[in-house]
Order: structure tokens, then sequence, then C-alpha cells
């Protein structure tokens, strides 16, 4: 038809048009298919997805591909955020304990009842069904993979333990607060992981009664 363009024609730029320079304009980093998945909100979504990913699968069986798939986006942009997988489990693990970060201030002064007071903080997180289930989720984790086990001590040892140490009066004020938190830790194995009787349908507060007086030693005791 006359007047049209010829099916065949080129694409090239005529001559003095500049050439399309989108390509040199996308940003170094940043992978190749960006756009609506590249938006706003694209690490929350990566971040999110990897958390259920995690919990769901553990770390052994979850993937970098497997994360995009479930964010809606390309692989190359959680490896733009994140990096690698392992890095991806950290940032998602202190996304999940996050309310357990507090624990400092909660325990800050001290005092006669701090053994308790720490007993029931904790308790308090994993009673919630929100926070106790992506806890579970890292705990399993941890367990059956080192190199979930090393990211989840790093940030319990930078990230709560040494910020509570740091409220404590007493020599070896470290050595003190892992045991505390050990005695806690292996407690919450019995009740929420290995479930097992009597200690997974005590009464919290039986519980904490119970746990509060050797907390108290741990954390005072000249």
């Amino acid at each position: 038809m006359s007047g049209g363009r010829d099916a065949g024609a080129s694409d090239a730029a005529s001559p003095g048009e500049e050439p399309d320079a989108a390509p040199a304009a996308r940003r170094r980093g940043r992978p190749a298919r960006a756009g609506a998945e590249a938006g706003p909100g694209a690490r929350e979504r990566i971040l999110a997805a990897a958390r259920t990913e995690f919990a769901a699968r553990g770390y052994d069986k979850t993937s970098v591909r497997g994360i995009a798939k479930a964010a809606g986006v390309d692989a190359a942009l959680v490896h733009h955020y994140f990096g690698t997988k392992e890095q991806v489990f950290a940032a998602a693990i202190e996304m999940s304990f996050a309310p357990a970060m507090t624990m400092p201030e909660a325990i800050a002064g001290g005092g006669a009842d701090v053994g308790e007071r720490m007993a029931r903080f904790m308790f308090a997180v994993w009673e919630n069904p929100v926070s106790r289930q992506p806890l579970l989720a890292i705990m399993r984790s941890a367990l059956t993979n080192d190199t979930a086990a090393t990211v989840l001590r790093g940030l319990i040892e930078r990230r709560l333990l040494q910020r509570v140490a740091g409220e404590l009066q007493v020599a070896d004020p470290k050595f003190r607060v892992q045991m505390a938190a050990g005695h806690l830790i292996g407690i919450a194995m019995l009740r929420y992981v290995i479930k097992m009787e009597p200690v997974a349908s005590a009464e919290v507060e039986e519980i904490i009664a119970m746990v509060a007086p050797t907390l108290q030693r741990y954390l005072t005791q000249p």
C-alpha cells in the first residue's frame, strides 16, 4: 500500500537521529527486567516472600529462584537487593526476630524481678501465634543446616545477647546471659517444637514461676 511503511524496512535510525539509548540508561547492578516488578515495595515483597518460603520449606529446600517466583519478581532482583541466599535468610530472620529485639529494654535496670521479667517477655513472644510461627521455622532450619545455624547465632549474639549482657552488673555477663538464653531455648524446644508433655500443655504462668528463680540466679548472683 502506497504511503505505508514497508514491512521489511529497517528500524535503524535515520541520518541525524540519535540511536535508542535505553540499554545504556539501565541502572548499574539492577537486573535488565525491571519496571513494575522493581517498583515501590519490591524489596518488602521479596522479604515477605523469603520469610514465607523459609518458614514453609526450611533453609535447604528454599531457593532464590523460588523466593523470586513467590514475590513476582526476577531472581536477579533478589540478588540486587540482598545478595546471596544466606543474606536473604539473614534479612528474613532479622524481620522474624523483631519482636524479641526489645528484650534489653524489658530487663533494663536489673532488680529482684529481672528473671521473671525476662521469662515473661520471652514467653509472651512465643505464645503469640503471629511471632511463634516464623520463630519455629528459624529454629528448625538452624537445627538442620550449618549455614542457617551460623546466621542465626550471629544475629542472636550481635543484636540480642550482647545488648542484654550490657544491662547486667555482674561478672562474666556474656556467659550468664547465654546460660539464661539456653535455659529458655531448651524449654521452647520442648514446648513448641517437640511438644513434649507435660511441658507442652502446662500453663504459661506455671512455667514462668518455675523458671524465673533460676534466671534470676543466672543474671544477678555474685
